[in-house]
């Protein structure tokens, strides 16, 4: 059961098992622009009697992390024909895929889950959820107007402006993804809109990406830099009322806008959405920023999968010092001193969608709970969000 790297080639086999797989069909005309794609993707699989019988992507990509661009794998397009089910393909691939990952210095991966508990053996961890609102018509109230004024784009009007917008954005959260020009023009649009809202210096301080359609005005990104922009692009939105019967927002799970609208009881949806794990605990906690502090932490990390992350990590002002395991070891054994966890939750408390104090109380962090209030003073208050799709 050998995994090889597919070759160009092997492109069309591999979109047949994800067509198969996830039960899409792509029109012949797109057919070639998905395969042009996929050549920025690695992509392994295992033959069976000259029949590609599994296969997984590996998207290189970079997100956001305390401001800064961390290199990342993406996970995704993880598929088998069922004739080939349960037979441990698909377990191998996730393996063989981490050391690949680690080979390549990507720090961390995500992916969507199909499963989440599936991921979460493989050590791949919940990082973020998204909030969709939903707000009636007759609750499309307009809020103060705003010094600024709103330009509307067609898809094929993209410009700098809007780069800059996410990307300043982008480096609020934790996991964002880093766009390029390329990730917009083939990811982003489909068949949307940009609003995009100009402070009285015009310089642009946030944009809406939508569609309007049916009577409906779905907002895939709600992206202000400020609460004037925030306000600015809600008064855009009131301005469809005579066009839709609803309207649904797509965002953070920390954006404010409901608690400025005029009637904030809206329904409101909150799902688990990305997955995230740390593919190289060592550089992951060496790039990290934690918050300045005279204390001194171990954290002592177990990974079945990912046995080079086994160790403790002597976390200070001044530097990460590492005490690895002796190979073989894939337990750790803690001092006296220190907290105990996998890497599940490691990646959990770093992207800042636990807290340890949370983690703590719920079990997955192990240790004296003093030390737990202490890490909770050195991990930084950022929030996590990933509004896009791979």
């Amino acid at each position: 059961m050998e995994i090889k790297e597919l070759t160009e080639k092997d492109l069309i086999e591999s979109l047949k098992l994800s067509m198969y797989a996830f039960q899409y069909k792509i029109p012949e005309e797109k057919i070639a622009s998905r395969l042009e794609s996929a050549k920025s993707h690695k992509i392994y699989g295992i033959w069976q009697e000259e029949q590609l019988a599994a296969k997984l992507h590996i998207i290189p990509l970079h997100i956001y992390m305390n401001g800064r661009e961390w290199k990342m794998g993406g996970l995704a397009g993880v598929a088998t024909y069922p004739e080939y089910r349960r037979n441990g393909y698909v377990k191998k691939l996730i393996i063989d895929a981490l050391e690949k990952m680690h080979q390549e210095k990507q720090i961390v991966s995500l992916l969507h889950p199909f499963d989440i508990g599936f991921y979460r053996k493989f050590g791949w961890e919940i990082f973020t959820d998204n909030k969709k609102i939903f707000i009636d018509k007759k609750d499309l109230k307009f809020l103060d107007p705003q010094p600024g004024n709103i330009k509307r784009y067609s898809k094929e009007q993209h410009h700098q402006e809007i780069e800059s917008i996410y990307a300043n954005f982008s480096m609020k959260f934790n996991g964002m993804l880093v766009r390029d020009s390329n990730w917009w023009k083939n990811n982003i649009y489909g068949d949307g809109y940009i609003a995009v809202y100009y402070n009285v210096q015009h310089q642009p301080m946030g944009y809406l990406l939508y569609e309007v359609q049916k009577h409906q005005m779905e907002v895939h990104e709600f992206v202000p830099l400020n609460h004037e922009a925030r306000c600015g692009l809600w008064n855009f939105i009131c301005q469809h009322d005579s066009m839709v019967d609803q309207v649904s927002i797509l965002t953070s799970k920390d954006e404010t806008l409901t608690y400025i609208l005029n009637q904030p009881k809206v329904k409101t949806e909150l799902t688990p959405y990305f997955m995230s794990r740390i593919i190289d605990a060592e550089q992951c906690l060496k790039r990290y920023q934690f918050n300045h502090t005279t204390e001194k932490i171990f954290l002592h990390i177990d990974d079945q999968f990912a046995p080079w992350n086994n160790g403790s990590y002597l976390i200070s002002q001044d530097d990460i010092r590492v005490f690895k395991n002796k190979p073989g070891s894939s337990c750790v054994h803690p001092p006296q001193k220190g907290l105990s966890m996998d890497i599940n939750s490691l990646a959990s408390l770093l992207f800042g969608y636990k807290r340890p104090t949370e983690l703590f109380e719920m079990g997955y962090i192990r240790g004296n709970e003093k030390e737990a209030a202490e890490l909770e003073g050195m991990i930084p208050q950022n929030k996590p969000f990933f509004n896009d799709f791979f």
